[in-house]
């Protein structure tokens, strides 16, 4: 790998990859919109700290726009592409789809685009747990089939997954799909769960607790995730010489194509988050139960196997660890705003 090209910079994972790339010395060009979905102000700051590495250069553009998509990839020779770029949330595309059509779709294939035009040796891009829909088996495996999403949220990111094959059957382009199962850590999303519950709890509000706290989440901490995708990032996918069309496997293929998950392997129930956290803070969370919400499933499970024989890698950080680096990072962020 020479130059990087990360998307979604200023996001969560898009800034902890970037900061681990650039700290080992590779060169990082980081793009991102800027977009107001969530404070710009913490992206600015997340910013602010990248900036401090030499070898990390940043570009405020939109991967929906499409000539200046092409000028970049026009300007620096890119080795490898990194996709975090996206319009994230589940219960956000229920009000506003459109925009996840116009940057997760959209944007996705003007990046494909760039990529085969370019001559890029690998595409390393996002996709989520959230694909496996109403499945309902557990672990969720990458073998297996997920086409009963129940968000738009979820439809986009499966969609990439059917255009990523597609540009790497019909042009050879190396590309890994990774799906992110909740992950969670300090520089999070405001819009997450520990970040949501962890403001109320400080400022004595109650916390909305959906489907009456009968949840389970493989939540997954932030170094685990970028350890997971650095480490893809290097393994280019090999076409898989057993697979049939007559049998096909979704995680695999004839091309150089790739799906793995990323997850902790290890689901907890949402009320244990919830204590774990409360005891991290050191103060009881007054709690509002309330129904499931359209688009959100019951539980979430990664089997991981075949990211550990790809590249020897499982996630092993436990919640009362990345609770409590999280509130750490909270408390000193936030002192004095």
């Amino acid at each position: 790998m020479k130059n990087i090209l990360v998307t979604g910079a200023a996001g969560f994972i898009g800034f902890h990859l970037c900061q681990r790339l650039a700290e080992d010395g590779y060169t990082v060009i980081g793009i991102d919109n800027l977009s107001d979905y969530y404070d710009v102000g913490l992206k600015k700051e997340r910013l602010k700290q990248l900036s401090a590495q030499d070898t990390f250069h940043f570009h405020r553009l939109d991967i929906s726009d499409k000539s200046r998509l092409e000028w970049l990839f026009g300007k620096y020779p890119f080795d490898t592409v990194v996709n975090l770029a996206a319009q994230a949330g589940v219960r956000y595309s229920l009000k506003n789809p459109h925009i996840y059509v116009d940057t997760n779709i959209v944007g996705f294939v003007n990046l494909l685009e760039c990529c085969r035009h370019n001559g890029i040796s690998h595409l390393v891009f996002a996709s989520s747990s959230s694909v496996y829909g109403a499945n309902t088996k557990m672990p969720f495996s990458v073998h297996d089939n997920v086409d009963h999403p129940v968000s738009l949220y979820a439809a986009s990111k499966k969609a990439n997954e059917l255009m990523a094959h597609t540009y790497s059957h019909l042009y050879g382009l190396n590309c890994t799909g990774l799906r992110f199962f909740t992950v969670y850590g300090p520089w999070g999303r405001p819009d997450m769960a520990l970040f949501l519950f962890t403001r109320a709890i400080l400022s004595g509000e109650p916390i909305k607790v959906f489907n009456h706290g009968n949840m389970q989440r493989d939540f997954t901490y932030i170094d685990d995730i970028v350890e997971g995708v650095f480490r893809i990032m290097k393994k280019r996918p090999e076409p898989n010489p057993e697979w049939s069309g007559n049998t096909p496997d979704p995680g695999t293929s004839y091309a150089p194509y790739r799906i793995y998950n990323i997850g902790n392997n290890n689901p907890e129930n949402l009320m244990r988050f919830i204590a774990v956290l409360e005891d991290a803070l050191g103060t009881k969370a007054e709690k509002q139960m309330l129904d499931m919400q359209p688009g959100d499933v019951p539980s979430t499970y990664a089997d991981i196997d075949d990211l550990y024989d790809a590249v020897g890698f499982r996630p092993q950080t436990t919640i009362e660890e990345g609770i409590n680096r999280f509130v750490a990072w909270y408390k000193t962020y936030y002192d004095g705003k």
